[in-house]
Parts: structure tokens; sequence; C-alpha cells
């Protein structure tokens, strides 16, 4: 990051190098005034000096605004371009994201360490800036006494050194911290995404108490980090007052016993006062650098994840419309019609990934294997949809149709958009809104039910209009009504089209043009509806999931 704003930040450092060098060189003018002017009662020396400490003010005013107006820019560059980077890696990850990076991850990426990052930079420059101040000084007072001289350059090592070690226990504990936050964060957003089932098992309470458990924690180890944090900027500030206090008492002594003028012992305690600045930004730039560490650790985690699948070919054409077949589980899906396929939970979330190519498999489409074809060709015509799909914020109109631009034009006109919801049984819900289509919805659909977002999602899947399309449990969360028109919907719309629905609701599977029985993991039965239901197999999976419903 820094190697990318390099020329921002060299000229953040010369700046920074100007306004120190400025502030660190008053001190010697104003010694020189007082001496060849005040001392001598040499009035043409006293205004020379006095026009040499005007023309270093201006220069270092000049300099402290340049400074400022590059600082913001290295704060905030750097930011916005880590983000940049990590939302491109969000996307070229979809799925896998969620499979190699937890939701307390992203949000400490995108909301504390991408700043800090910035943050860092910014000071950075201040800590050359410093560094070259204190070379400045130290020169000018071992010129003029070297006791003094070399006091300074021995104590300030010693207080870098002290300072630095508080840094990293600081680093430590920070590390701890944001290890603890990610893990209240995913907590969190558990919490929410089940409130409803919560809420329903009377599981509310006991939830409520392992977060409030996680959030005492966290607060036990923000103290110890704001321990750590607070006796850094103790050090910060109390050992240059104290270097300070040994600077004057031994330039005082030196004045005493005349080895040391009174406009050098004005220009010593100015170089003491002033030594308390470049310190402090040494020190702060350690600070910040330790913590920008972690931030870094953090995004560039994220941005060395691999997706699970390979991008394919950079182009090629697709094949025509064909079957898509599974060989490690026999199923095939006709290029035409509605299979319906009756397994385990976690057999229907392994093979829709496969259909999908979400992981790398041996499946094929139209006799092709799904990996030597264009990624983003296989995502146009395959589509498949999980009960968890989020709902974003924004118009409903766009929303449901994600083909078209913003305004909700494009690709799809209304009398489409109409037909997909109402196959989706969902014109009540658009109708009960106050804009419909084009009423502003909240991030996830908070305003809407289980069984609402759950039609809404399939109005969107079906307004996609896929060669392929894959769905996962799309009626669960309605009644019996509702997925009688949700199944009737699917057929009509999706006549000409392949559909997979991964169901045991007889309501569905009564309108399958075909149904297939996995069984770990493999094609155990096919058939219709009515023939399967001989296998026992097949009836006590259908029949279970009846009677829960």
């Amino acid at each position: 990051m820094a190697a990318g704003h390099r020329r921002l930040l060299l000229s953040d450092c010369v700046f920074n190098m100007m306004w120190s060098g400025g502030l660190a060189l008053t001190p010697a003018v104003i010694g020189q005034a007082i001496n060849t002017g005040l001392v001598a009662k040499d009035q043409t020396a006293l205004v020379l000096w006095g026009l040499a400490v005007l023309g270093l003010g201006i220069a270092t005013a000049l300099s402290a605004l340049l400074v400022e107006r590059l600082e913001l820019r290295l704060k905030v560059e750097p930011g916005y371009e880590t983000m940049r980077l990590v939302t491109r890696k969000a996307c070229e990850l979809g799925t896998t994201l969620d499979r190699k990076s937890s939701a307390g991850d992203l949000v400490t990426v995108g909301v504390s360490d991408i700043s800090l990052i910035g943050q860092t930079l910014e000071v950075g420059a201040r800590g050359v800036g410093g560094a070259v101040g204190f070379v400045v000084v130290a020169v000018l007072m071992l010129f003029a006494s070297w006791q003094v001289g070399l006091l300074v350059l021995v104590a300030v090592p010693v207080i870098l050194f002290i300072t630095t070690r508080l840094a990293r226990t600081l680093r430590s504990r920070q590390s701890h911290l944001r290890a603890q936050q990610r893990e209240l964060t995913d907590q969190s957003v558990d919490i929410v995404r089940g409130l409803r089932v919560l809420r329903g098992i009377g599981g509310e309470e006991l939830f409520a108490d392992r977060y409030r458990d996680g959030s005492q924690r966290l607060r036990s180890v923000a103290l110890q980090q704001a321990r750590a944090s607070a006796l850094l900027g103790a050090a910060r500030t109390f050992l240059p007052s104290l270097l300070l206090a040994g600077v004057v008492a031994l330039a005082g002594e030196l004045v005493l016993t005349e080895r040391l003028s009174a406009g050098q012992m004005v220009a010593f305690y100015g170089f003491a006062t002033y030594l308390v600045i470049p310190t402090n930004q040494i020190t702060f730039a350690v600070s910040k650098a330790m913590q920008g560490h972690v931030a870094a650790t953090n995004v560039i985690r994220l941005l060395r994840t691999e997706p699970d699948v390979g991008p394919g070919p950079a182009s090629g054409a697709m094949p025509a419309t064909g079957v898509l077949a599974d060989p490690e589980s026999g199923l095939r899906v006709p290029a035409d019609g509605l299979t319906a396929v009756v397994c385990s939970a976690g057999d229907s979330a392994a093979l829709a990934d496969r259909l999908g190519r979400y992981v790398e498999s041996g499946a094929t489409y139209a006799g092709r294997p799904l990996a030597e074809l264009p990624l983003a060709g296989v995502r146009e015509r395959i589509l498949v949809t999980t009960a968890d799909e989020h709902l974003f914020a924004g118009p409903l109109r766009r929303e449901l149709n994600p083909t078209g631009r913003p305004d909700g034009s494009g690709s799809g006109s209304d009398d489409q958009l109409w037909a997909a919801v109402d196959a989706a049984a969902a014109r009540d819900i658009v109708e009960a809104l106050p804009e419909r289509l084009d009423t502003h919805v909240a991030a996830g659909g908070r305003e809407f039910s289980g069984g609402q977002q759950q039609r809404l999602r399939l109005a969107r899947a079906l307004m996609a209009d896929p060669e392929v399309l894959v769905l996962s449990d799309p009626t669960s969360a309605v009644d019996a009504h509702t997925e009688s028109r949700m199944a009737e919907g699917i057929v009509h719309l999706r006549q000409g089209r392949a559909t997979v629905v991964f169901t045991t609701s007889v309501l569905l599977l009564h309108r399958a043009d075909h149904v297939a029985l996995v069984l770990d993991g493999t094609v155990a039965a096919e058939g219709s509806h009515e023939s399967l239901m001989a296998d026992a197999r097949y009836r006590s999976l259908v029949e279970r999931w009846t009677a829960v419903a």
C-alpha cells in the first residue's frame, strides 16, 4: 500500500522534514538573536535575526498546511483503496467467503482495520519528520555543548526503547481484543438470523445469557488493552518531560559556570521543549505501526483466501441447452421440466454446490465438464438459490429484477416482473406495500416475515430466468395453500427450462415430471412421486417431513 502511494508519502515526508526542521532551527536562531543582538546591543543584528525567525515561522506554517492536506489524503485514499480490494475479493470469493471467513472477520476488516491502515501511513511521515527534527537538534546541541548533546543522544533512544516495548504489549492485547470482537460479532449475527426460531423454542434467554457472558469477556479484554494504551500514553508524556527537566538543569548549571551564554541557554530550553514533539511523533508512529500491522494481517489473510473453484477458461462458447449431470451421485437433470430431489439436508447442500459449480466436481452440462466452461457462463446458465439468500436494501423493483438497470428498466418488463411475482404467490406482499414495486425495503428484508422473504426470493430467482434453476426448499416457510400456488407457478413459468427442486413437499413432488431419491449421496431410486411411494425409504422421508410440517 505504501509503495502504491510512494509519491504522496514521499511528499508528505519532505514537508514533514521541512516543518520539523523549521521548528528545530527556531530556538537556535532565537539564541543567536539574543547573543548578537540583545547582549551585544547590535540593533541591526537583532533585526536580521528577527527576520530570520519570521521567515522560519512562515516556512513552518506553510509546511504544516501542506502536511495537513497530504496526511488527509494518506488517511483516506489507502483506506478507500483497501476497501476496494476487500470488496473485489469478496465478490471473487462468492460463496467461498461464508465457508472460509466469519461475519466477525468481515465486520472487523470493514469497520476498523481499513481505517487503521490509513492512519498508519498518515503518522508514518510524521515519524520520519520527527526523526529528522531530532537529528537536527542533537547536532546543534552537540556543537554548542557536548555534555547536553550527549545527554539527549543517550536519553532519546532509551525513551524510544521503553515506549516500543510498551507498544508491543499494546499490540498483543489489541490482537486478543480483535479476536474477542470477531467471536462476539459472529455470535450476534447468529442470534439475529435465528431470532424467530429462538423465540419459537424458548431459547431467547439462553442465548442472551451467552451473549452477555461474551460481552463481559470482551469488556475485560478491552480494559486490559485500555490500561496498556494508557500506560503508553503516560510514558509518551512523562519521559520527554523528564528529559526536558534534565536538559534545563544541566544547561542552567553550565550557564552558572559561564560555559554557556544566555542566548545558548534560551536556545537549549527551546531545544528541550521542542524535543517533546519529535519524541511523541516517533513513539506515536511506532504505536500506530503496531496497530497497522495487526490490521494489515487481518486484511492480508482475507486477500489471500483462495476460492473453492477456479475461473475456468477466460473465453469460450457455452454449449447448447442439455442435460446437467452429477456423476458422483448419478443424478441427471433433463433440459426441460421439473425434477424433484428427495434427500437429507446435508446431501442436498453438497449436491446443489456441485450442480452449480460452487465446488470442484465432475459435474457436466450438455456432456461437457463444468470445470472446462467459463465460470461466468456457468453462473449465467445455472442459478442455485438457498433458503438463506439475502435481500438487499433499495427499491423492491430493482431487487426483484437483478438483470435490469438500477431504475428497474432494461432486461425484463413490468409484465414479466409481475408474472414472476404471481408465480411466487407474492402479489399480496407487493400490493400491501406503500409504493408497491417502488417501495424501498430494508437490508435483509427485515420488514417481511420468513415466509414473505421466501416468496420474494423465489420471485427474484424466477425473474432471472436461467437455463437451469436449482431451488432448495423454496416452500418450507409457507402454508399449504400458498405452497400449492407456488408449486403451480413454478411449473407454469418454467416451461421449456430445467428446474431442480430439493424438497420433501408432497405438493411439489406431485407436480414434478421426474423425482429422484438420493441416499448417502447416491441416487437410489427414480420415477414419479406415485411410483416411488411404494419404496419404503422414499415414503419414510416424505411422510416424516409431512408429519413435521
